[in-house]
């Protein structure tokens, strides 16, 4: 909580009042490290468009892929954005492959990432 007061110029017992009460308000949720992807030896992510002919078989079975870091429902042609990582592009499309028996995707190989994992940064009322 030092650290962070410096870093927003509060003292340490108001950081900690405020992530207190953002911890009560739900506002922060959890806390939870940020690993590199590319350190794990998993440099290749892609995203995935996917029509699930059965969706919550679809969200099963996924949960237990290794690979599939995010699972979004979403509206349109597709029903769901996955998220995958893998160490390598046959890797990757034996994954897209064996996730290919529960409906049809477009693949979206990601070539770089100029904002990952930005902060969601909380507004907070001055009580």
């Amino acid at each position: 909580m030092t650290k962070l007061g410096k870093e927003v110029a509060l003292s340490q017992p108001a950081v900690t009042e405020r992530v207190k009460r953002l911890e009560e308000q739900g506002v922060i949720e959890k806390y939870t490290a940020v690993v590199n992807a590319k350190k794990m030896n998993k440099p290749v992510s892609a995203f995935l468009l996917f029509q699930a002919r059965h969706c919550q078989d679809f969200v099963t079975y996924c949960e237990g892929v290794d690979n599939v870091l995010e699972i979004h429902r979403i509206s349109g042609q597709y029903n769901f954005l996955v998220k995958i990582i893998a160490k390598s592009l046959e890797t990757l499309e034996q994954t897209i492959n064996e996730l290919g028996q529960h409906g049809e995707s477009t693949t979206l190989v990601v070539l770089s990432s100029p904002m990952v994992n930005r902060p969601i940064v909380p507004l907070i009322e001055n009580s």
